[in-house]
């Protein structure tokens, strides 16, 4: 990137020390994570939750980050980050920094949770502590259950070391032919078909303090290791040591090679299975030596790249126990409420065959903002997507899938429109991660029902989240809208914060239906009326009104910047938000993963605040406020400011105009800002510092306060 200079002090934009590591940032994110499972102010099985979501996060990373890492080394890729390092470089950071994390992890878990679990009913045991009884029965449950799909492989010239699966865990076994004397080597994988923790019955829950408890039960790998000798006859058992092996996991496609893009990625799915090369290699920290050394080098891996891990491996399993009916570890129950303007769908079923009261009319009478999972995404955009395939007056609906839940009920509707006879057009977007083969799935479904499915631009991943349903109205079309900042998937938006505007506003009919055209024809649209739509001018668009503000600010006016996002990344736009602070320009920045800008620099970035708030929901919704000297300006949609969002995907961006969604909309930032419970503030230094609200100070918790006010807005008293 061209170096961009201060006019006033003539300082290099591009100098490292002005940026944070992004890779380093999101494990400061992960961490914020982890602290919400050593946070007592958290419900026990909340905590339990956030410790197996933390872990689950790692392998993610791992998979992704960390493997991307590794191939430019392999390459030998000699761009630095935008912090000036080497791709090896960022390697050994990521390691040095993890390892105190995760060994703070499994030391929580280990002498203060399982404690807390146990005083609490829930009595996740080691084999060693069960009394004879118990040993009994869970030696005849893996006679029956477990040893049957067990399948020991031997290490020996005959037998190669064998192909280690992404994310399974495996026992090394170590043992001693008496008639040889000899030591030998085998790996028994854990089957992943069976739970991972197996719980005792009723009658053999009492444990060593006498409480029978809700849950009594020991990890599976302990229930094997303790009866390897069905596994291995005649043998000594000599030693075991349990081991998970993370795997390179990401697609590789190359799009205008693909001459079918849904066979390409289908093969590239059966090459993820198979597994990529290793990235890390999770072991006991008991293991020895030598069998230590077997894997390290058997896995290709370096000595960096192995956690030993002090206690139970594969946290991220303990997300299992969040199903226990224990309400009062948990927190309590939140029911998504309906907009107030919605408020009659509770009386009936708002019959969308006429011009009486429908979801239709609603919109028609104003702009209609959905704030989930505090609004019911059931009832606002499922009901929106129903009632358009049902509705005699539909000519069409044309939607992006981003991802989508496994029995989704917007794929019903979209069937069901298509068999109603109206024009559907689905874009799925095959490449998103994790979710290729699921959406791979409802692709060929739809197809079959009769949809148009198309699967984007070649060399873009689709990201935008829009519906388009044209309607026919006595003697007019007119055109219907969602955009919104989440996926249309109802499970995740009972636990991530997303926005959506429900309009029939022409200008942004006419620029949906330009959009759509772009992503399943051969347009080459430019300009759209009202949307920013990367990456055709969002990017330019956000560069310009940053620079607007400041602008503001050298003629002696105000310059105001709130911005809420995922990830703030991208190079040029850091620059801009730099260059604003030094002109004056007031800048809050609510960013709940990485960042890789570097607040609270004396006369460079002290005009700029940055919060992340974590907590019960993960926060999801873009918001972008500009204070443009009082004609102020506020936007929402589905793009961080990425370099892969501003560059390299289709996202869309919509302003706001109606002047109640825009006080809304205002209200939700400044809820956010003045969080003293769940927010964390980042230092100059790039570490976080979790706020705390002072002995006279009322404590506000965002997620905690939005529930409240949704609560107030339809009229309900929390009991």
């Amino acid at each position: 990137m061209t170096s961009t200079k201060s006019l006033d002090n003539a300082i290099d934009l591009n100098d490292p020390q002005y940026y944070f590591n992004r890779e380093l940032s999101w494990l400061e994110f992960n961490r914020r994570v982890l602290a919400e499972a050593l946070d007592k102010r958290t419900p026990l099985l909340e905590r339990l939750k956030f410790m197996a979501i933390f872990s689950s996060n790692l392998d993610e990373f791992f998979m992704v980050r960390v493997a991307a890492l590794k191939k430019q080394v392999a390459a030998g890729v000699t761009k630095l980050s935008a912090d000036g390092r080497t791709s090896k470089q960022q390697l050994e950071a990521i390691a040095n920094m993890l390892t105190p994390i995760i060994k703070k992890q499994h030391q929580h878990f280990e002498k203060i949770l399982k404690k807390e679990l146990n005083q609490s009913g829930v009595h996740i045991l080691n084999y060693v502590d069960l009394n004879q009884e118990q040993r009994a029965y869970l030696n005849e449950f893996f006679e029956e259950y477990i040893f049957p799909v067990l399948t020991p492989l031997a290490v020996d010239p005959s037998h190669p070391f064998p192909y280690i699966s992404n994310l399974s865990l495996n026992l090394a076994v170590v043992l001693k032919d008496p008639q040889i004397d000899n030591e030998l080597f085998a790996r028994v994988k854990i089957p992943q078909v069976l739970s991972r923790f197996i719980a005792l019955p009723e009658e053999l829950r009492q444990t060593h303090q006498k409480k029978p408890g809700v849950w009594t039960g020991v990890p599976i790998e302990q229930i094997v290791t303790h009866n390897l000798e069905y596994l291995f006859p005649g043998m000594s058992i000599l030693e075991s040591y349990a081991f998970r092996v993370t795997r390179n996991a990401d697609l590789s496609v190359e799009e205008d090679e693909a001459d079918d893009l849904l066979l390409a990625i289908e093969k590239e799915l059966q090459k993820r299975r198979m597994g990529g090369s290793s990235v890390r290699l999770e072991i006991e920290a008991s293991v020895s030596p030598e069998i230590r050394s077997t894997i390290i080098r058997e896995m290709t891996l370096e000595e960096s790249d192995v956690y030993d891990i002090d206690g139970l491996l594969s946290l991220g399993d303990l997300m299992s126990f969040m199903a226990l009916p224990l309400a009062e570890l948990k927190d309590k129950p939140w029911n998504a409420v309906l907009p107030p303007r919605l408020s009659w769908l509770q009386e009936n079923d708002g019959d969308s065959s006429g011009e009486g009261e429908s979801f239709f009319n609603v919109i028609r009478h104003g702009d209609l903002l959905v704030h989930h999972p505090y609004h019911s995404f059931t009832s606002t955009v499922l009901r929106f997507i129903s009632e358009a395939a049902s509705d005699p007056h539909v000519l069409a609906i044309k939607m992006t899938l981003y991802r989508t839940s496994g029995d989704s009920p917007i794929i019903k509707s979209l069937i069901a429109a298509a068999q109603n006879g109206k024009q559907v057009v689905v874009l799925v977007e095959l490449k998103a991660r994790f979710d290729e083969e699921n959406n791979i799935l409802w692709a060929k479904k739809l197809e079959k029902s009769g949809v148009h499915v198309v699967y984007g631009v070649t060399g873009l991943k689709t990201h935008t989240k829009i519906t388009l349903v044209v309607r026919q109205e006595k003697e007019r079309i007119r055109r219907y809208v969602h955009i919104g900042t989440g996926n249309y998937n109802p499970k995740t938006a009972k636990i991530y914060t997303d926005l959506g505007l429900l309009s029939c506003n022409p200008e942004l009919g006419a620029d949906l239906t330009d959009l759509f055209n772009f992503l399943t024809g051969y347009s080459q649209q430019k300009s759209y009326r009202k949307l920013l739509v990367a990456p055709v001018s969002l990017r330019d668009r956000i560069i310009a009104m940053i620079k607007r503000e400041i602008e503001h600010c050298r003629q002696g006016k105000t310059g105001r910047i709130v911005a809420k996002m995922n990830s703030l990344v991208d190079q040029e736009v850091i620059q801009t938000i730099y260059l604003a602070s030094q002109a004056g320009v007031e800048i809050d920045l609510i960013v709940r993963g990485i960042c890789c800008l570097r607040p609270g620099i004396p006369d460079f970035s002290d005009k700029i605040r940055v919060i992340s708030i974590i907590g019960r929901f993960l926060e999801h919704s873009r918001i972008f406020y500009f204070h443009n000297n009082g004609d102020e300006e506020i936007y929402i949609g589905s793009a961080d400011w990425m370099t892969r969002n501003l560059s390299r995907r289709v996202e869309a961006v919509t302003p706001i105009d109606s002047p109640e969604i825009f006080g809304d909309l205002q209200e939700i930032l400044g809820v956010m800002l003045a969080d003293n419970r769940k927010a964390w503030e980042l230092q100059s230094d790039g570490t976080f510092v979790q706020r705390k609200p002072r002995k006279d100070e009322e404590v506000r918790n965002t997620h905690q306060t939005f529930m409240e006010m949704a609560l107030q807005s339809a009229g309900i008293v929390d009991s």
